[in-house]
């Protein structure tokens, strides 16, 4: 009995020290014929009868990731550089030379400078280049500097506060510009590039995602006396943009134009998460518009509206929180004459759903006065009706106002009203004229705003607009003008051409 468990034991033992062994070479052989799991396809991933794709699947980045080279390759030349210079001059009265010799004599001009810099993108082969407005507001001078280190001096086509666009324009031909495209078919999550040139390190490429659509951020300044009534519609985006980056291009990854970067979000001036671009298809009406006129031929749909929150839904017993509730409509606008009331809620603009203010004034802000627009409300009594609205400029007019008509009301910058008999009485005069709105220019440059009237150019008596415009504009000597606030101040202000 001895003997057969003495054998007993030493076939255990021999079991026992050679069943390690053979794990270990059943493992080897395994471990040589399965991938690793950085090797698995992505059909192998399965969680849960699920299939299940890594976040960081090194397999995935490469061809079949995005690439961001011809994005870059076809939107960085159409990108280009925008400096300022800003000079602003002041005219000190010799009140012992004007005694003995007239108004203006004697007097000095004294001069104060400043600089900017900001982006700009080339919408046009000719030379035009769209910008914000703040870039260049103010400019006295400004440059151009493009992709291959090229300087060119720019003058301003146009600008309009109400979307911080600008339209200036150099000279010559055959220059880059970028294809545009389609901000509305733009997604959230979708990849973009901001193209630009941050702390004056040009030609800087940086990525994001689309973060959100049609924000209102109350970035500009509501002013009805300046004619300024802020469209904003923003593109919010998480590529980095920095001072500097104004102006310049959002394209998506085939290189388009979807935005023009405008804003960012932050404590400390710079780049912390957030950025803001104005939409394309808002840009190409503006710019089309200062292109072809000067200004911004804009239609108003007569309303002041609000979003539909949860208060105005259970205060107003509305059935749910979609469209834009219209707390006001303006008198002998729009919106009125075509039988809109204070209560309705705006459902649609054409095909388009507009669930917020800022939708609203971007499908709005696309049109000019003339223009006919299908608007699908909610009235009171909860039944949904179409409208065929006709759009009408501040003024009341559907009509588009001329190119010659701005020309002879604009001069060096700024555009002209005539005095009202009342104003005129008022003031004590029977004579000038009022600047109605003011860009980038001269007159702006010596510190000229809107309100100011204009009575006297060189001692003569200013009677009419186009007497005054055509006295600015085809001079080729020294200006000097008698000048008028709202106050009644009088006082002068001498230029040389």
């Amino acid at each position: 009995m001895k003997k057969y468990a003495l054998i007993k034991t030493i076939f255990i033992g021999i079991i026992g020290g050679t069943l390690p062994l053979l794990l270990f070479i059943a493992n080897q052989e395994n471990e040589n014929t399965t991938p690793k799991s950085n090797d698995k396809k992505i059909s192998d991933l399965v969680i849960d009868g699920k299939r299940d794709i890594p976040l960081y699947n090194t397999n995935l980045i490469g061809s079949s990731s995005v690439d961001f080279r011809e994005a870059s390759r076809n939107s960085i030349n159409s990108v280009v550089h925008v400096t300022t210079k800003v000079v602003h001059t002041s005219f000190q009265r010799d009140m012992f030379q004007e005694f003995f010799y007239g108004p203006g004599a004697g007097g000095r001009e004294f001069k104060q400078f400043g600089q900017g810099a900001g982006s700009g993108v080339f919408i046009s082969s000719k030379g035009y280049i769209v910008t914000n407005n703040h870039v260049i507001d103010n400019a006295s001078e400004i440059q151009v500097i493009l992709n291959d280190n090229s300087k060119h001096d720019a003058k301003v086509i146009g600008t309009d506060p109400s979307t911080d666009l600008a339209v200036i324009k150099i000279e010559g031909e055959n220059f880059p510009a970028i294809s545009l495209g389609n901000s509305d078919q733009l997604e959230i999550g979708e990849w973009v590039l901001a193209v630009g040139n941050p702390f004056n390190l040009t030609s800087t490429v940086t990525a994001g995602i689309v973060s959100a659509k049609a924000r209102n951020i109350n970035l500009l300044n509501n002013n009805p006396d300046k004619n300024i009534f802020p469209i904003e519609s923003f593109i919010q985006t998480d590529a980095a943009v920095n001072p500097g980056n104004s102006g310049g291009a959002l394209v998506n990854s085939n290189g388009e134009l979807v935005g023009i970067n405008t804003a960012i979000a932050s404590q400390t001036g710079s780049y912390s998460g957030y950025s803001f671009a104005i939409p394309v298809n808002l840009v190409q009406k503006v710019m089309r518009d200062l292109i072809d006129y000067g200004i911004v031929q804009r239609g108003y749909l007569g309303v002041q509206i609000a979003d539909v929150s949860q208060e105005i839904k259970t205060e107003m017993d509305l059935p749910d929180l979609k469209g834009v509730y219209v707390a006001e409509v303006v008198e002998n606008g729009s919106a009125e004459k075509s039988g809109i009331k204070s209560g309705d809620v705006i459902l649609k603009i054409g095909t388009k759903e507009v669930n917020s203010s800022a939708e609203l004034q971007e499908e709005i802000g696309r049109m000019r006065p003339g223009d006919k627009v299908t608007v699908t409300i909610r009235n009171k009594n909860g039944n949904e009706q179409t409208k065929e609205i006709v759009l009408r400029n501040k003024e009341g007019q559907t009509d588009l106002i001329a190119k010659e008509e701005i020309k002879n009301n604009q001069a060096l910058g700024a555009t002209f009203e005539t005095l009202s008999e009342k104003e005129k009485k008022s003031l004590g005069i029977s004579y000038g004229v009022k600047i109605k709105s003011i860009n980038p220019g001269k007159l702006k440059s010596l510190g000229l705003t809107e309100g100011v009237i204009i009575t006297k150019i060189n001692n003569e008596a200013v009677q009419t607009i186009e007497q005054l415009t055509s006295k600015l504009n085809d001079s080729n000597r020294g200006i000097l003008l008698e000048i008028m606030t709202a106050s009644g101040r009088k006082d002068y202000v001498g230029f040389g051409l």
